[in-house]
């Protein structure tokens, strides 16, 4: 390792490309060659089962998705990760009135999503599930050759440090975001949202059943619409729009059987985002 002391200072470097850079100038980054992102675990697919959609129905969703899980664990590697859901809600909602910060209700919001994680983990123990916590990442593997279904809960672990949202107090970070960063991170398979509509649609289609649905569309595009509402959390669009691993994201809905099964295997299963060219 080769030292350098700065001309007429006491200060000294490891030398290296970004030797004495204050790595924020947009030129310096610019100029920075990249090798392509490492996928750790390219074969895995991660599965965000959603709160609200899926688990606060109870066993008449849940179970029929388990059991599709333990299906195909011999065949596809599974990390699922968890929501929140109604309870997230709530304790949001109580603590906004109470005069919460932003980081403050993500560590709220990240304890629902734990509880899931449990009980999802609980149901899947006879068959390898595990629940795992946000430092047990460079485990997965391992449990990977052991024949595990790792279960992990969505919320993204920025707790305090939770960016300020653009309105309002509630966290823009929350599960969905926490499930792709996961998938990017690894350089996941495949990204299923399950939830309890067919996909994207124009508008909430439990409210307007006159929304359009849309089978596939590019997360740059998605965003310049600014749909009221949407199936999936928006950051996680910003996100794909420089996306390095992850191109894309599949949302599914896991109350009709064999529709996980379907994406699994790769099929066009609901709506496809992806990153624009």
């Amino acid at each position: 390792m080769a030292l350098i002391r700065e001309k007429d200072s006491k200060r000294l470097h490891i030398k290296s490309k970004l030797m004495g850079e204050s790595l924020v100038g947009k030129t310096f980054l610019q100029s920075l060659e990249y090798k392509d992102a490492f996928k750790i675990l390219p074969d895995v697919n991660v599965l965000k089962i959603g709160g609200q959609s899926i688990t606060d129905i109870g066993a008449k969703a849940i179970l029929p998705i388990i059991d599709e899980i333990v299906q195909n664990s011999e065949q596809h590697k599974m990390i699922i990760s968890t929501g929140g859901g109604t309870r997230s809600r709530h304790v949001y909602a109580i603590a906004m009135e109470l005069g919460m910060p932003t980081g403050i209700i993500s560590k709220l919001g990240q304890s629902i999503s734990e509880q899931n994680a449990l009980i999802l983990s609980t149901l899947l123990t006879p068959y390898g599930g595990i629940k795992i916590g946000h430092d047990d990442i460079p485990k997965l593997g391992a449990y990977f050759m052991q024949g595990c279904i790792p279960v992990i809960h969505g919320m993204p672990p920025y707790g305090y440090w939770e960016h300020p949202p653009e309105e309002g107090r509630i966290p823009s970070n929350r599960t969905d975001v926490g499930a792709y960063l996961l998938a990017e991170v690894i350089g996941a398979k495949q990204c299923i949202f399950i939830k309890d509509v067919d996909g994207l649609y124009t508008d909430n289609p439990k409210i307007d059943p006159d929304a359009e649905f849309i089978p596939k569309i590019g997360a740059r595009e998605l965003l310049d619409r600014n749909l009221d509402d949407l199936v999936v959390e928006r950051v996680v669009l910003e996100l794909l729009t420089r996306a390095q691993n992850m191109q894309q994201v599949q949302i599914i809905n896991g109350t009709k059987e064999g529709n996980l099964t379907r994406a699994l295997n790769g099929e066009h299963v609901g709506t496809i985002i992806y990153k624009d060219i």
